[in-house]
């Protein structure tokens, strides 16, 4: 048999198996998903032989109060039979309890093990908490997602992995189980508060950094714009093609480190950049920051051991800063001790199978790994991006754009 190999034959025969499977999914960019009469969303993931008209529907707790209505309102014309289930999703929420929620109610509506893609609506951590789900149901079911946030449509919603935090670790259980589809539609942005938008633009900023110097440079001329515009394409002051090009870019260059690296079979992965200390920061610094503001923390650190190593001058420094700052992102928060950073640090190189393989810039758009940062390297950009005095309440609320 191909891939089944038998030794022996005598004494201690033994089987060895090997098999593959093939991978592939869909990132598509849509525009009003929720219009009765576009067929799109209620045909995502259906099998094409054998198509049902059943499905549970997952929707963040906030989606479920802005377009409620419009979602229910789309799966009675299209005619589905349909459960919704209400998850309030977020960072502190983002557990197993959550999972074994979207389990029961899954069980609870009979989701068919192949048929009928479990749909999620919803930002970043309700997508890992579905998707984990659907992975762990029947040994996986599948799903689509609809990503309603910034960073879910250019980050947390394009890729494979899905998980849950455990033990103030961020993301520590998971699986590899992408949606059959991700439907991307930046008309759900028109409702997501400044803050948000800003979370999403921390990891466009992170890719260009590390691979796409001319999407750095429209950060730099239009980033503020497309805040106050919401990253919409109508009545835009020119005509949506700043958003379009963030969009096209950030989800392209995403994707193009992604696949062939799926699995993270490789752990030198240049989509890491941000994401050395920021897990930890995040944890310890719950509720005040969002993942995209630690990435931007983490950003602001990285940047300044790629100044003191010679990788990048003052002068791009010194932009990256500027554009950090203009997104309205920190680059500080007080949890930053030196004491956090180094376990986080230690964290990250456990994480990374013994080695520290942190990416840091080279100029703007290229990297480089090291295997090689001091405590004292780190506390030296710490004390850097550090404001004198430390941040007063007011200003730390300025710095994550609250």
């Amino acid at each position: 048999m191909d891939g089944l190999h038998v030794t022996g034959p005598q004494a201690s025969p033994h089987w060895r198996i090997s098999a593959s499977r093939t991978v592939s999914y869909e990132v598509r960019l849509s525009t009003d998903l929720l219009d009765p009469s576009d067929d799109t969303l209620a045909d995502a993931g259906a099998d094409p032989v054998a198509p049902s008209r059943r499905r549970l529907l997952v929707v963040d707790a906030r989606v479920n109060t802005l377009f409620g209505d419009r979602i229910r309102d789309y799966m009675d014309a299209q005619a589905m039979t349909y459960e919704i289930c209400v998850l309030d999703a977020d960072e502190r929420g983002k557990t197993m309890d959550a999972v074994f929620q979207v389990v029961a109610a899954m069980d609870a509506f009979g989701v068919s093990r192949r048929r009928e893609p479990v749909l999620a609506i919803g930002g970043g951590v309700l997508s890992d908490i579905v998707g984990l789900a659907t992975s762990l149901y029947r040994r996986t079911t599948p799903y689509v997602r609809v990503p309603t946030t910034l960073i879910g449509m250019v980050d947390a919603g394009i890729g494979a992995k899905t998980g849950v935090n455990f033990h103030q670790h961020k993301n520590r259980l998971g699986t590899y189980h992408p949606s059959a589809v991700t439907l991307i539609d930046a008309t759900f942005l028109r409702t997501l508060p400044v803050r948000h938008l800003r979370n999403g633009l921390a990891e466009v900023l992170k890719i260009a950094l590390v691979k796409d110097a001319p999407l750095f440079d429209v950060l730099e001329r239009h980033g503020t714009r497309l805040i106050a515009e919401r990253m919409q394409t109508h009545d835009s002051a020119d005509r949506g093609a700043a958003t379009l090009a963030v969009m096209r870019h950030a989800i392209h260059d995403m994707l193009g480190e992604l696949q062939p690296n799926l699995w993270e079979h490789r752990l030198d992965r240049i989509a890491d950049f941000g994401h050395t200390f920021s897990p930890a920061i995040e944890m310890h610094a719950l509720p005040d920051l969002l993942h995209g503001e630690a990435v931007a923390v983490d950003m602001a650190l990285s940047t300044e051991l790629a100044h003191h190593r010679g990788l990048l001058s003052a002068a791009d420094r010194d932009r990256i800063h500027r554009v950090i700052t203009d997104l309205g992102l920190p680059t500080w928060h007080p949890v930053c001790s030196p004491g956090l950073l180094a376990e986080g640090l230690a964290d990250t190189i456990r994480h990374r199978d013994g080695r520290q393989r942190v990416p840091l810039t080279v100029g703007i758009g290229r990297a480089r790994f090291v295997d090689d940062l001091t405590l004292a390297e780190i506390d030296e950009a710490l004390a850097t991006c550090q404001p004198p005095g430390g941040a007063p309440a007011g200003r730390l609320a300025r710095m994550v754009g609250a």
